[in-house]
This record gives C-alpha cells, sequence and structure tokens, in this order.
C-alpha cells in the first residue's frame, strides 16, 4: 500500500479519540483481535467519518490492500452498539502489527489483520468467527493526519511480544519425537537391508558361488565308479558302434539336448594279419615285439593280443640292416653318429621322449635311415611301472584322415591314397627285446640305480625287421551333444573325452574319461531340470580315432571349422584323467592359466599331493590338438600324474600302453581322484559358460610372451616389440576388463566387444611352417623344463645338422609376425572401445 492510502476506518477512530478528549497514548492504545469490544464494532455515523469508498471499488488507484472487519450479527451480547468514551478507554485498540513501521515498508501491497491464528487459539468460543474481506479505502488527506501530527509516535510505539502457546510446545514435541522414530526406523530399515541386499557385483558372484557348488555337490565318486564298470564290459567290441551308440542312449535318458551321431568315413592303419616281428642275425632267434620268442608268445597271449605293437601308418615291408644306436634321436646325437658311421638304410634304435616323435623321425628319414626300432628305457618310467614286457602303439598321423588333409571325409570329398605317412619302417618294441639285442640281462643294479640302455657303438648287431600293416576306410563315430546358453546360445564351450577306437586298448583309458563326462552331465541336468541354463552353450563330444590321430576331433572341426572359427570359446580335455595317484598336474593356455591356479589352490589347501605350481601351458595329447593348433581355442586339462612321471623324459605319453582295467582300480580304488577331477574341470566349464565376462586374462598372455624369449641368445627387436605387446595388454586390462567386471560399470554391447577380444587372441600366435610333431600355437611349450618358444628351439636344433641359419631366421619372422599382430590386434579393440565411448557421448 501507497504511504498516502490509509484506510479510513482507523481515521475514524482516532478523530472520536480526540473529539472526546482522550489523550494522544489511548489513541495510539491497541486493540486485541478477537477481544468483545473489537467484536462489537459497528457502523458509525457517516457524518462523523471521512468519506469512504464503495467496498470493491477502489478510490485511488494506487497498490491494492485489504483488511477485515467483523460482521454485526456475531457481536459478543450485551455489548453497546456504538463506540462512546467509557468503551473506546476500555478497549483501546491493541493491533499486533505497528501501522507505521508496516506501512513504511516498501512493496506492501496487502493489509489484513496477521493475528486471525492467535485470536482463534486464545479465544475457543470465536472460533467460528467469519470474517468478510473489504476493498481498501483512500482517506482524502493521504495519510493518518493525527499520527503525522504526533512526532514521538514511532519512538512511544513498541510491539507487544507474542503470548506463549501451550498447544505450540505440545505440537512442537510431537513433531520433535516423531521425526526421531522415523529418523531411527530409517536407519534400522538401511542397516538390515544393506546387511541382506548387499552390492549386485558381491550377490551376483555369491550366488554364482552357491550354484556350482550345489552342481557339483551331487558328484559322487560311486556313481562315476560303477559308469566306468558298465563302459569298460563294452570294450571286446572291435569298433566304437556299440559303444556310441551305449554314450548315446545314456547322454539322452540323462536329459542332454540334441544328441546325436557324426559318422566319418576314415582310412585307418591296422595291424596286418601276421603279427610283426624281429629276428637276431647272429643267432637266429624270432622274437615278438614284447620281446618273447615267437614260438611262446602263440601259445601265451591270444591273437588280438597279439596285434598289440605296431606303428600306425608306418611303412610295411622286410629290412635286414645294422643296428645303430641313436639314444633319443635329437641333432646332437645323429651329428655324432653321422660323423662315426653310414646311416645310409641302416636300422635306428630310438628312445622314445625329450622330442616329438614325428620330429625325430624327420630327421632320421633325413639322415638315410630305412627302418626304427622304437622303445621306452625302463629308466625314464617310474619304479612302479613294470613294463618291460608290456607292447604299445604309436600313430605317426600328425592329425585327421590322412585320405582328405586340410578338409573334412565327407561323402564326395577327394580321397588321396597315402597307406603310410612316412618311408620309414617303424616297430615299436618292448625293453626286454632291447636288452637282449644289446645282452644286457637287467638295466637295473642291485642297489637300485637305473643303468640306461645303450649299444656300444663300436659293436654291431644285424637284424631282421617285419612290419606288416593294413589300410582300409572305416567308419568313425562322434557323439555329440549340447546343451544349448540361455544369453549366448551362438558360443561354444566343447568338452571333450574319447572312446574305444584303438585295436590295442582294452577299454581302461577311454574308460575313465568316457565316465567323467558322465558324471559332469549327470549332475549338469539335475539343475538343469529345474529351470536353470548356463549362458553360453556347452557341447559335449566324445571322440572317435583319438588313437590313430584323433581323427574323429579333427574330422569334426574340419566339417565345421567356420562355425567354430566364430563361436568356440574354449576347448575343456578330459583325454586321460588318470595316469597317476601322486600330482595334480595342470594344463592351461595362458589366458586361461589365472583362473586354473585359483581352482587348482583350492584343492590343494585341502590335498597335501597337490603342488599349486603345477599349472602350465605344455603340449599334450589327445583331441586338444586340432582346437589348440588350427582354431587357436584357449585350452585347459586337469589330470593326476606320477611325480617320477613329470620329472622324466616329455613325449613318453605317446606311447598307447594296453593298461589293465585293475590297474586304474588300483591307483584309485575308490574313485576319489575321479570324483576331484571332475568337480574341478565341472567347476572351470561352469564359470567359462556363465560368466558375464570370460575369465580369461590378456595380460597373462602377453607375460608369457616375455618369458619365453629369455634365453642365452636374446632378440633386442622382438623383446622390444613384446615390451608393447605388454604395454598394451596392460591398458585393455585396467581400462576394458576392470570396468567390465564391475556390474555398476558394465556395459552390455561393450562386455559384448570385450569377450569377442578375449575370444580370439591366441589365434594371433598360430603360425603356419613348424617342425613335425611341433604345437602351431606358439604360446605352448614343448615341455615343463623348456620356457623359450619350441619353434625357436626346433629351429636351433636343425642348425646343429644344417651349415646356414636360413631356418632360424625363418623362426625369427614368425615369432616376430605373431608378437606384432597380437600388439596390433589389441591396440584395434582399445581403439574400438575408445570409437564406441565416442559416439555414444
Amino acid at each position: 500500500m501507497s504511504r498516502h492510502e490509509i484506510p479510513g476506518l482507523y481515521l475514524f477512530i482516532h478523530e472520536r479519540a480526540r473529539e472526546r478528549g482522550r489523550d494522544t497514548g489511548r489513541g495510539r492504545s491497541r486493540l486485541h483481535v478477537g477481544s468483545p469490544m473489537r467484536d462489537s464494532i459497528q457502523p458509525l455515523d457517516e457524518s462523523r467519518v471521512q468519506p469512504l469508498s464503495h467496498p470493491g471499488i477502489p478510490v485511488n488507484t494506487g497498490k491494492k490492500m485489504a483488511y477485515q472487519k467483523v460482521s454485526a450479527d456475531q457481536r459478543a451480547p450485551g455489548h453497546s452498539q456504538y463506540l462512546d468514551n467509557d468503551d473506546l478507554q476500555a478497549t483501546a485498540l491493541d493491533l499486533e502489527w505497528d501501522m507505521e513501521k508496516e506501512l513504511e515498508e516498501p512493496g506492501f501491497d496487502q493489509f489484513q489483520l496477521d493475528n486471525a491464528e492467535i485470536q482463534n487459539l486464545e479465544n475457543p468460543e470465536t472460533t467460528d468467527l467469519n470474517l468478510d474481506s473489504i476493498q481498501p479505502a483512500t482517506s482524502p488527506k493521504g495519510r493518518f493526519q493525527r499520527l503525522q501530527e504526533e512526532s514521538d509516535y514511532v519512538t512511544r510505539y513498541t510491539r507487544s511480544a507474542p503470548k506463549s502457546n501451550p498447544c505450540n510446545f505440545c505440537r512442537l514435541l510431537k513433531i520433535l519425537c516423531t521425526a526421531i522414530v522415523l529418523f531411527i526406523s530409517g536407519i534400522l530399515i538401511g542397516y538390515y537391508a544393506h546387511k541382506k541386499c548387499p552390492s549386485s557385483a558381491t550377490s551376483s558372484a555369491t550366488l554364482d558361488l552357491q550354484l556350482y557348488q550345489e552342481i557339483l555337490e551331487t558328484i559322487q565318486a560311486e556313481d562315476i565308479k560303477k559308469s566306468f564298470r558298465n563302459l569298460v564290459q563294452l570294450y571286446k567290441s572291435e569298433d566304437d558302434t556299440e559303444i556310441s551308440k551305449k554314450i548315446k542312449t545314456h547322454w539322452t535318458a540323462l536329459g542332454l539336448e540334441d544328441v546325436q551321431f557324426v559318422n566319418y568315413s576314415v582310412l585307418l592303419n591296422l595291424p596286418g594279419p601276421g603279427a610283426s616281428s624281429v629276428t637276431l642275425s647272429s643267432s637266429g632267434q624270432c622274437l615278438r615285439p614284447s620281446g618273447r620268442p615267437c614260438s611262446e608268445e602263440a601259445r601265451t597271449r591270444s591273437g588280438q593280443d597279439l596285434l598289440d605293437s605296431y606303428a600306425a601308418y608306418s611303412a610295411k615291408g622286410t629290412l635286414e640292416a645294422g643296428v645303430i644306436d641313436v639314444s633319443y634321436g635329437n641333432a646332437d646325437d645323429l651329428k655324432r653318429i653321422q660323423k662315426m658311421k653310414n646311416t645310409t638304410n641302416q636300422i635306428a634304435l630310438l628312445k622314445l621322449g625329450k622330442w616329438p616323435l614325428l620330429y625325430k623321425l624327420s630327421l632320421l628319414e633325413k639322415a638315410g635311415f630305412g627302418g626304427v626300432l622304437l622303445y621306452v628305457d625302463p629308466c625314464d618310467l617310474p619304479k612302479t611301472a613294470n613294463l618291460s614286457y608290456d607292447a604299445f602303439m604309436v600313430s605317426l598321423n600328425p592329425g585327421g584322415d590322412p585320405s582328405t588333409p586340410g578338409y573334412p571325409s565327407v561323402d564326395g570329398s577327394f580321397r588321396q591314397n597315402r597307406a603310410n605317412l612316412t618311408s620309414l619302417l617303424v616297430q615299436p618294441v618292448s625293453a626286454s627285446l632291447v636288452a637282449k639285442l644289446i645282452s644286457s640281462p637287467n638295466s637295473r643294479t642291485k642297489t637300485g640305480v637305473c643303468s640306461p640302455l645303450e649299444l656300444p657303438d663300436n659293436d654291431e648287431r644285424i637284424v631282421n625287421m617285419q612290419v606288416q600293416t593294413v589300410t582300409k576306410f572305416k567308419t568313425i563315430t562322434n557323439v555329440i551333444g549340447y546343451l544349448k546358453g540361455l544369453t549366448s546360445p551362438d558360443r561354444y564351450i566343447i568338452v571333450g573325452s574319447q572312446h574305444l577306437t584303438a585295436p590295442s586298448s582294452d577299454g581302461q583309458e577311454w574308460a575313465s574319461s568316457t565316465a567323467v563326462i558322465t558324471a559332469f552331465i549327470r549332475a549338469l541336468m539335475l539343475r538343469v531340470k529345474k529351470g536353470w541354463r548356463p549362458d553360453r552353450t556347452i557341447v559335449f563330444c566324445s571322440w572317435g580315432g583319438t588313437a590313430f590321430g584323433n581323427i574323429g576331433s579333427y574330422e569334426w572341426g574340419e566339417d565345421f571349422k567356420k562355425v567354430l572359427q566364430r563361436n568356440a570359446v574354449a576347448y575343456v580335455s578330459l583325454h586321460s584323467p588318470i595316469r597317476g595317484n601322486s600330482s595334480l598336474h595342470s594344463m592351461a593356455s595362458p589366458s586361461l592359466r589365472q583362473l586354473v591356479i585359483e581352482k587348482s589352490h583350492f584343492n590343494c589347501s585341502r590335498k597335501a599331493k597337490c603342488q599349486e605350481s603345477n599349472v602350465s601351458s605344455v603340449q599334450i595329447p589327445g583331441d586338444a590338438d586340432y582346437f589348440i593348433n588350427h582354431l587357436g581355442v584357449p585350452t585347459v586339462e586337469f589330470t593326476y600324474e606320477d611325480v617320477k612321471t613329470l620329472e622324466g623324459p616329455s613325449f613318453l605319453s605317446e606311447a598307447l600302453f594296453p593298461k589293465r582295467t585293475a590297474k586304474i582300480e588300483e591307483m584309485d580304488p575308490f574313485f576319489n581322484l575321479h570324483e576331484t577331477i571332475t568337480k574341478l574341470t565341472g567347476e572351470v566349464i561352469l564359470q567359462i559358460a556363465n560368466e558375464p565376462v570370460l575369465p580369461f586374462n590378456a595380460l597373462d598372455v602377453a607375460l608369457e610372451v616375455q618369458n619365453s624369449l629369455k634365453g642365452d641368445q636374446p632378440n633386442t627387436q622382438l623383446l622390444a616389440l613384446a615390451s608393447r605387446l605388454r604395454e598394451s595388454t596392460e591398458l585393455f586390462q585396467s581400462d576394458e576388463m576392470r570396468p567390465a567386471n564391475d556390474p555398476k560399470e558394465r556395459i552390455p554391447i561393450r562386455v559384448r566387444m570385450l569377450n569377442d577380444i578375449l575370444q580370439d587372441m591366441e589365434k594371433n600366435f598360430l603360425v603356419q611352417q613348424v617342425p613335425p610333431g611341433f604345437y602351431r600355437n606358439i604360446l605352448y611349450h614343448l615341455d615343463e623344463k623348456t620356457s623359450q618358444f619350441a619353434i625357436l628351439l626346433g629351429a636351433r636344433e636343425r642348425c646343429k645338422l644344417l651349415a646356414s641359419n636360413e631356418t632360424l631366421q625363418e623362426a625369427l619372422s614368425e615369432v616376430l609376425n605373431s608378437i606384432n599382430s597380437a600388439q596390433v590386434y589389441f591396440k584395434a579393440g582399445l581403439d574400438v572401445f575408445e570409437s564406441v565411448l565416442v559416439g555414444k557421448n
């Protein structure tokens, strides 16, 4: 309200006060809103007041203001209708606001009695009082004239302090108590909610671990033992048709989806109609490969057992020549022998081990040898292994159907005529035959010290060796079953075992393998029937033709190569779970090593015999070969071994000894080791198949590369390139893998991109040209005793026999290109992630 706009009613009040002779102090007295006298204010004589504007029609055009008046019918009974001297003296205005002060405030546009609430609180009898708003009136003088004449008004006027109200205190107390109760309740609810509902990352990880344990707890040693014994009864069948049907029926009964046969017609090399033999020219004595006389062998053993010892895909025929002991057949041995003797068309006496058999045979073939007598030195075997008279089988097939190298053996494929894969006559023989050949009665002395079998260089032995084999086409059957994934059904975790196909096997090794994979399928399907599924598809495979060169897995891999190159995530091998009973041995790709160490450590904490450090990336026998060397798929395998076997020469596993069923049950009579292998393998499978981010470690791959370059002849260029690879993987690990493993930062499309990079990173280390028997994937070492790249070791070996170092330069180039490819691969992956992030922003 403007300073020149005044309410007429209050001008009238002050006029009457002066006319009645009251002092100005009373004129400035205050009226308590809601008092009886205030309620009795009535319309007055218009001649005694200044003209009023009509309600709702202001006289002045200034700002609006409003205040309240009391209706006449709401007066307190018994009071006068008019104001007189006594009334005014008794009921002086007790206004709750300083009129002078509030009229002085700029922007004041509303005039209203502000103590209406106090009126109602102090005077309950007037709580129903109805106050009507009226429009402001304007005085002709523009202000309170009487107030202007009183210069001491402002200084003498004081605002009365609000009166205390017990009800207000009670209300505040109630509000305060309610707030305290709500605050304490909120703290308690939040505490228990946080306790019962942890962060999504912890909750998800805990639930997954609980789920895995629930699945694995259903795996029992007794069930594996029953399955093993049932499978062993089927070994009498000469082909794998009946065995394959049994496995398929069993897996289907367990609930596995889409179990099917995948058949391939392949070329097999089998023992001939007659047994091979070795005849000593000096005495004319005929010996079977086991070392027993030909006549005695025929009387003591069955016809099938006579076929136990042979080399599949060896040349066949007869050769009479001198025997030259080449020991393990490495470059140093051959270089020494060639300086002393003519090796052309001679027979090499070769020990198995230390280097791949195919590599050593290639060196012997180049040196001009015509035949090979292959044996295992007893000093290289554990003391408990009494294999002196045991024959064994080897395969000279690098992998797959020899008649269709590099492409699948499907109907209509071109077949090459490859009856033998080497020009050498190769015959595996027992240590007892070698002992007779070199006239050494016993390889172990009375003190227990083993003396290796050796033929003196100046001794001459002439033998006649006869090798009989036959080639024919046969059907190899793979049993394939699927458990489709829920969120990523196009990503495959492949689990592989083997079943009987070798004529020299009695069912012991493959039955152990099949019993383990079947036990895991049983446990898994029990959970699937309750509604759970893994995120990624698990493919269960029982391979045929493993003993002949992993034929079943190679043909299936070649048949589905394009699909597997894009979709295969990992391969889990169950080739031969129980090879001993003293130590758990774990093989894993560098990218899977951390996961395997974690699971092995858990097992080692309960079993004192287990050594945590037994995790390595080395060449292994079995059907993992194709997935490692042609697809670059990360691979893992758990086995129980004898410590002595691990300490001895590598590649002794290339010899397939016909172990007896009783032998397996002697090593693991209660099948507790089988149960441990099943659970360890199963937990790794579940984690790879179900984790949002694949549990692969890119940095471990770079570290493996750096460690493989350490040696006597470091290459500065390779070391610099390996250092850049490590920097790229460290950046990749911190910038991409760390956020992806945190559910709060996880973005689905980035997780999928990340998994694609992790899945394919080992493909960068596949090289084209390697020595026979060496892995094309250079991340795998020859054995646990060597840490350098196998391809470089092989090249240096060849340089010892050749005058040129061209082979070594080629190998160095292959390694350099692989490291550079991996470095570019990770850098490109980082660039793609950065581009996606920029595009979103």
